[in-house]
């Protein structure tokens, strides 16, 4: 079997499908290998040949048709083929000492995206990155540097060869919610760039080396599904015999109704949910032990009779999920992860943001770990709370957990863990963190929580002491009306305490962000912005995203409309994708608009800029002459919840 992540997702690390599966499949004896195709792909573009290639193609465009960063690209071809290589292996960690060339500002060519810098400008000392590195963070500043030349590189990627790429969201708009499977389809059937003729080398190439019998395909998110497709059609035209599932978050969110027969085309299996049984019943179907009528959460696509159905011979083919009852592998039974076969010092470690927390996405090469299966508290109204990766909360004990982190650290050498709950629950955390400091096993660990009040000082003291260094958590709407609507079960005096004890215990905090929640005003938006800028003022919190409220068909709001004040939009028909969905909401908020605002406002948070300005005039800079109300929070709500004043 092998499993293999489909471009793109992520340079810095594996993720961690693949590894769950892998491990998994062994431990019950199956032969299992893995591959990561997207970082393949940007490590064999990102060569002097690749570029060579990439220019051959640019300039087969038209004068008029080139943007600023394919231009850039041409003029300076010489210095980016010179510096490519170099670049990335400084990025791997395999040439540190270049970082004085790059840190210094000649050694590499600095097209548009480094206009970025200019914010930061400082004119007395002419360093507009002294701010954040001074005068010996060389290599983080260098790390920067790097990071924005690749991302120039992607830029022409883009613009010259093809239009749908991006590192993390490469075709998106082709998959996500995309009720019909044609514009799918079309990209599919269309000549290959030179991204597809490079992917297709590299799938031809990993078939080769393992001669797999099954190929698994994990799709987490709406950017790795056309290539994930591109990667099946080649497998389907050079080795038929080879069979192939698909899998994974995009699939268990999006695919639930899937009766598109054509996907068939490039693919034989589609299953939900956790893949451990499935798996299982999918593999002894193929050694002839069990017929497909006992497969378990999987889609296949069957033939009926044309001549009883009086259908046309096109739509002679029917996609029926076949659903065996049996009973899933518990979460303590599958296995330690193994990230055997994937070239760990190969990833890429970027810093796209200058924010200490933020930087963590995409800086670091982190073992990706579940403490739970599920969410303990599955309630939120936005969440896709009636689905098996929520609503199927399970755990392993503390002893079994670090053994498996034990087991990971002996196999990787590294010692980082990103923790990739839903919501690791409190309890299990202070019992893993015991466990860790009984054993003096030492690592470095992070991840998503709940800023509940069971987070005291003392319980987050426990947790930097284990090795925490981060939390992420969802704020969501600072505003105690939403927070109730959408069922958060906390408020936002208690997340600035439970916050603060967090910071007060060396631990970085990052808040999700949500606006545009039905019935939410524009009093209530700048209302809440209020409360994120005291939050950062008073050192609660070091770092947020704000996210725009998508209502999917698996949540609350999107299954009981009415008890949040909105009326769904009904979407177009289809037979392939389904999850958002819009909705009216009565408000009639331009929430795009403030989105805007919020965006801007907290990118200069992040960076401890404008932090006194009256966060009404960040709304009145993309609103101008708009009638804005004026914030109704106390200047001192945070500190005065701080101490205990407000409940």
């Amino acid at each position: 079997v092998l499993s293999v992540i489909p471009p793109m997702t992520q340079l810095n690390t594996p993720y961690p499908s693949t590894a769950y599966l892998t491990g998994f499949l062994r431990s019950r004896g199956v032969f299992a290998v893995q591959e990561d195709l997207a970082l393949q792909l940007v490590l064999r573009l990102f060569t002097a040949q690749g570029l060579e290639d990439v220019k051959a193609r640019a300039l087969k465009l038209p004068e008029a048709e080139r943007s600023a960063s394919v231009n850039f690209f041409l003029d300076f071809f010489q210095r980016y083929a010179h510096t490519i290589e170099p670049t990335i292996a400084f990025l791997q960690g395999k040439d540190s000492t270049l970082s004085h060339r790059i840190a210094g500002r000649g050694f590499l060519p600095e097209g548009p995206r480094f206009a970025a810098l200019d914010a930061y400008d400082d004119s007395e000392s002419g360093d507009p990155l002294s701010w954040a590195f001074g005068a010996l963070g060389q290599q983080d500043r260098a790390r920067h540097l790097a990071t924005l030349y690749l991302n120039d590189l992607a830029d022409v990627l883009r613009d010259a060869i093809d239009n749908r790429f991006e590192f993390v969201r490469y075709g998106e708009s082709l998959a996500g919610s995309q009720a019909s499977f044609e514009p799918l389809a079309q990209a599919l059937a269309a000549p290959f760039t030179l991204m597809d003729e490079t992917l297709q080398a590299l799938t031809l190439q990993a078939i080769d080396r393992h001669h797999p019998s099954l190929v698994l395909l994990s799709v987490p998110f709406p950017g790795a599904v056309y290539a994930a497709f591109r990667i099946a059609q080649c497998i389907k035209q050079h080795h038929p015999h080879i069979h192939i599932a698909l899998g994974g978050g995009f699939v268990n969110t999006e695919l639930r109704e899937l009766t598109e027969a054509r996907v068939f085309d490039y693919v034989d299996f589609v299953t939900l949910d956790s893949g451990e049984r499935p798996l299982l019943a999918l593999l002894e179907h193929l050694e002839g032990k069990r017929s497909a009528s006992r497969l378990v959460r999987t889609f296949i696509r069957k033939s009926v009779d044309d001549t009883q159905s009086g259908e046309s011979a096109v739509n002679s083919q029917r996609v029926q999920l076949i659903n065996w009852s049996e009973p899933d592998v518990p979460f303590e039974e599958v296995g330690t992860a193994t990230w055997d076969g994937l070239p760990l010092q190969d990833y890429l470690s970027l810093l796209d943001m200058l924010n200490p927390m933020h930087r963590l996405w995409s800086d670091g090469r982190w073992n990706k770990l579940t403490v739970a299966h599920g969410c303990y508290w599955k309630k939120c109204s936005f969440c896709d709370v009636s689905l098996d990766y929520i609503a199927n909360y399970q755990t392993a004990t503390a002893a079994v957990l670090v053994d498996r982190i034990e087991a990971i650290v002996a196999e990787t050498g590294e010692t980082g863990f990103h923790f990739v709950d839903e919501a690791a629950p409190p309890k299990v955390l202070k019992a893993l963190a015991a466990e860790l400091l009984r054993r003096r096993t030492t690592i470095s660990w992070w991840g998503n929580i709940r800023f509940e009040k069971t987070f005291t000082p003392a319980l987050c003291e426990e947790l930097a002491s284990s090795g925490c260094i981060a939390v992420s958590g969802g704020l969501e709407v600072a505003s105690d009306r939403l927070l109730k609507l959408m069922k958060k079960g906390v408020s936002v005096a208690q997340v600035a305490r439970v916050t603060r004890a967090f910071t007060d215990a060396g631990i970085l905090v990052h808040a999700y962000l949500m606006y545009g929640f039905p019935t939410q005003t524009v009093a209530e938006t700048i209302d809440s912005l209020e409360y994120v800028r005291q939050l950062f003022a008073e050192g609660c919190v070091q770092s947020g995203y704000f996210h725009r409220f998508t209502c999917t068909v698996h949540s609350p709001v999107g299954l009981n409309p009415a008890e949040y004040g909105v009326t769904l939009i009904a979407p177009p028909t289809g037979r392939f994708a389904r999850n958002d969905i819009g909705f009216h909401d009565p408000t009639g908020v331009d929430h795009d608009l403030l989105g805007k605002a919020l965006s801007t406002a907290l990118y200069n948070y992040m960076h401890g800029v404008a932090l006194d300005r009256p966060v009404r005039d960040w709304f009145a800079d993309v609103m101008p002459g708009a009638r804005l109300p004026r914030t109704r929070v106390p200047a001192t709500y945070i500190a005065r919840a701080l101490s205990g004043e407000i409940d």
